[in-house]
């Protein structure tokens, strides 16, 4: 079950989803620091061409934004991040809520036995 391309596609989505959390904090950590380009996380087209070839595994990507700067040089933008962050902890949500759906029939199982 582990070893499906579902299941490797999940798990690719999910760290992806998590390695992007972990970018909008940074950035909202450094709105204020002069110079600061913020980090955007890449993963959904790879996933994509894994899922089509049949493997389900894929790596994000981190880069640097190449968004315009304020004067002070830094890129952060509170309010895309917040959005951002409001869209990653859905799409995290859903995927976990997906991932973890073909052991609730095992555990509803386990327990009424």
């Amino acid at each position: 079950m582990f070893e499906s391309v579902t299941g490797a596609a999940m798990q690719s989505a999910l760290d992806g989803l998590a390695m992007r959390q972990r970018a909008i904090a940074n950035n909202i950590a450094n709105v204020n620091t002069p110079g600061y380009h913020a980090q955007r996380v890449q993963f959904e087209e790879a996933l994509a061409k894994s899922v089509a070839r049949g493997d389900g595994s894929a790596s994000a990507s981190m880069d640097r934004s190449l968004e315009p700067t304020r004067l002070d040089g830094s890129n952060v933008n509170l309010d895309t991040e917040t959005l951002s962050n409001i869209e990653t902890v859905l799409r995290y949500q859903f995927a976990a809520r997906a991932a973890e759906s073909p052991f609730s029939g095992v555990r509803t199982a386990m327990r009424t036995n």
